[in-house]
C-alpha cells in the first residue's frame, strides 16, 4: 500500500540540510493533526496497517494503524534520528536511557534505572536520537490508535530485541527490503 504526502520543492532541492529530530517532530505533529489524512488509513482488526509518506528533506515517514493490544516489540533505528506523534487513540512507549553497542554482542544485562515509560495521547509526540531503543504499544482493549513516524536518514536497518527482566537479547536484524 502506498500514499505520498506532498513535500515542498524547497525541501526536496539538492543541498537542503538534513532534517533534525526537532524538525521531524514538527512534521509528524502536523501530519497527525491532519484528520482527513489520518482518518483515511484503512484499519485492520487483526494487525497493524501502514502507508508510506514523503517526509521532509528526504526522510522516511509512515502513517501506522495499531489495533487494540498490538505493539512493535523492542527495537532500535540504527543511525537514524526520528520522531513520532499519535493522531488517534493513545500509544505507550517503553524506552531505555542507555546507548547500546553498535555490534559484536548478542545479550546484555541492563543496569537498574534505565527504563523510561511515557503515554502519548492524540496530539502528543516525541523525538529521539540515534540508537534509541524502545517498544511502542497500543494497550487499549477496544480502540485503534493511529500514529505518524519519520526517520532520517531513511532506516538502514532495524535491530529487534527480546527482553526478560534486565536481559536484552539481539534477536534479528531487518533491512528495508524486509518491511517495504
Amino acid at each position: 500500500m502506498s500514499q505520498s504526502q506532498s513535500v515542498p520543492a524547497s525541501v526536496r532541492e539538492a543541498g537542503a540540510a538534513a532534517p533534525t529530530a526537532a524538525q521531524l517532530l514538527d512534521f509528524v505533529r502536523r501530519i497527525a493533526a491532519d484528520t482527513e489524512l489520518t482518518s483515511a488509513l484503512p484499519l485492520d482488526p487483526e494487525g497493524r496497517t501502514w502507508v508510506r509518506l514523503d517526509g521532509p528533506g528526504g526522510s522516511e515517514a509512515w502513517l501506522i494503524g495499531w489495533p487494540p493490544g498490538t505493539g512493535t516489540g523492542w527495537h532500535d533505528h540504527a543511525e537514524s534520528v526520528g520522531a513520532f506523534a499519535t493522531a488517534h487513540g493513545a500509544l505507550k512507549e517503553n524506552s531505555l536511557s542507555v546507548r547500546l553497542p553498535s555490534g559484536g554482542w548478542r545479550s546484555l544485562e541492563l543496569d537498574e534505572g534505565v527504563d523510561r515509560r511515557r503515554l502519548l495521547r492524540a496530539g502528543e509526540g516525541r523525538a529521539f536520537g540515534r540508537h534509541h531503543v524502545h517498544e511502542v504499544l497500543n494497550e487499549s482493549t477496544a480502540e485503534h490508535a493511529v500514529s505518524v513516524h519519520a526517520y532520517y536518514p531513511p532506516l538502514p536497518l532495524i535491530r529487534r530485541f527480546s527482553r526478560t527482566g534486565p536481559v536484552l537479547r539481539l534477536e534479528q536484524v531487518e533491512r528495508p527490503e524486509d518491511w517495504q
